[in-house]
C-alpha cells in the first residue's frame, strides 16, 4: 500500500492555468499519446532527468541510477515513469504520482512505496482510498484539460467491492482536494505539467477555427 510521507510542496500561482476543457477535438489515443509524450518529456520531465514511456506490462518508477562502468565510466541513468501498454489514462495517473511525490521518494523505485494489488481487504482497500485522493484529483484535472472522460478508480477486483457510499465519499473527497488547490495552489511539478497540457491542447486538440476565435 503506498503511503505519502512526504509530498512536494505547493505553489500558490495565479489561475494562468485553466482546469477546464480546453479542447474540441477528441483526444484518439492512436495519434495523440506519442505526440502527448514527446511533448512532456521535452517541456517538463527532461529538465528533471526524466522520462515518460509507454508500452508497460505495468505501471512503475525507476528512479535515476549511476551504473558503474569500465575504466571509470559510469552511466547516468535517468528516471522513468512507466505506463501501462498505450493508456492515456495510466500516463496521466503515473505522472501525477510523479508530481507529487517528494524529492527523496523521487530516489526510490517506485517511489519507496509498498502496494496491495487487487485483492485488498475492506482495511487494506480503506488506506488505498486515502493514499489515493491526491493522485487522482490530481489526474482529474490533467484529464479535463484534454477533454479525457474521467472516472474514479475503486476498482477492487478479486476482494470485496467498495460500497456506493464508500465510492460516492472518494469522489468526494477528490473533488475536496481540488477545492484546496484551487486556494493553495498546485505543487510545482503539477503546475508545469498542467502547462504544458494546456499548450498541448491548444496546438493539437483545438480546430483553427476555435483557435483564431480563442476563449468565449
Amino acid at each position: 500500500m503506498q503511503t505519502m510521507l512526504e509530498t512536494e510542496k505547493n505553489i500558490a500561482l495565479p489561475e494562468v492555468t485553466s482546469f477546464s476543457p480546453q479542447t474540441d477535438k477528441k483526444f484518439e489515443p492512436d495519434k495523440h499519446l506519442p505526440l502527448l509524450v514527446d511533448y512532456l518529456n521535452q517541456k517538463v520531465l527532461n529538465r528533471h532527468s526524466t522520462c515518460l514511456r509507454g508500452g508497460a506490462c505495468e505501471p512503475f518508477y525507476r528512479a535515476p541510477k549511476i551504473l558503474a562502468g569500465a575504466h571509470g565510466q559510469d552511466q547516468w541513468l535517468p528516471a522513468m515513469i512507466e505506463f501501462r501498454e498505450d493508456y492515456p489514462r495510466s500516463a496521466l495517473h503515473e505522472l501525477a504520482h510523479w508530481c507529487i511525490a517528494g524529492s527523496n521518494r523521487r530516489k526510490q523505485d517506485d517511489y519507496g512505496y509498498w502496494y496491495v494489488p487487487d485483492g485488498r481487504t475492506k482495511a487494506q482497500q480503506k488506506m488505498f482510498f486515502q493514499v489515493e485522493i491526491k493522485p487522482q484529483a490530481l489526474e482529474q484535472i490533467f484529464c479535463e484539460i484534454l477533454g479525457i472522460p474521467f472516472e474514479a478508480s475503486v476498482d477492487n477486483l478479486g476482494g470485496e467491492a467498495p460500497t456506493k457510499e464508500e465510492t460516492e465519499a472518494f469522489t468526494a473527497a477528490l473533488q475536496a482536494q481540488r477545492l484546496i488547490w484551487r486556494k493553495t495552489g498546485l505543487p510545482r511539478r503539477a503546475q508545469a505539467i498542467c502547462t504544458a497540457l494546456n499548450e498541448f491542447a491548444a496546438l493539437y486538440l483545438k480546430s483553427d477555427k476555435a483557435a483564431q476565435q480563442g476563449p468565449p
